[in-house]
């Protein structure tokens, strides 16, 4: 059995959760946790953990040269360094509208950028 160690994040507490997989990587136990909330992160965690990026996207024709961007959704982590390359490779002509979507597909993930304010 392989053991994992995680920091609870979801409330303030902190715990330190142990997680306990077989040999196929399927979850076994979860311990240490002091909330249902904390053993519904670690299984999540534990199995797909997944990501948020806020990052900036360069604007052209802008009044400012980069304008603040997020994922839609989360990404599965493995896939954070690809997005972040598209990321800082694309560039989108000014104005953009927040909420836009300025990448479709990132990285093949099926999130989309989206723009978190205007910019003109």
């Amino acid at each position: 059995m392989a053991v994992k160690n995680f920091t609870c994040i979801v409330c303030p507490e902190g715990c330190a959760i142990r997680a306990e997989t077989d040999a196929s990587g399927a979850l076994v136990s979860v311990s240490g946790n002091r909330c249902a909330r904390g053993e519904r992160y670690v299984r999540s965690e534990a199995v797909h953990p997944v990501r948020s990026i806020s990052s900036t996207m360069r604007l052209t024709g802008g009044e400012e040269p980069v304008f603040p961007v997020k994922t839609a959704e989360p990404i599965p982590k493995e896939r954070i360094a690809a997005v972040m390359a598209e990321i800082r490779a694309a560039a989108v002509c000014a104005p953009v509208v927040r909420g836009q979507t300025v990448i479709e597909n990132a990285a093949g993930t099926g999130v989309r950028i989206v723009a978190t304010a205007d910019a003109r």
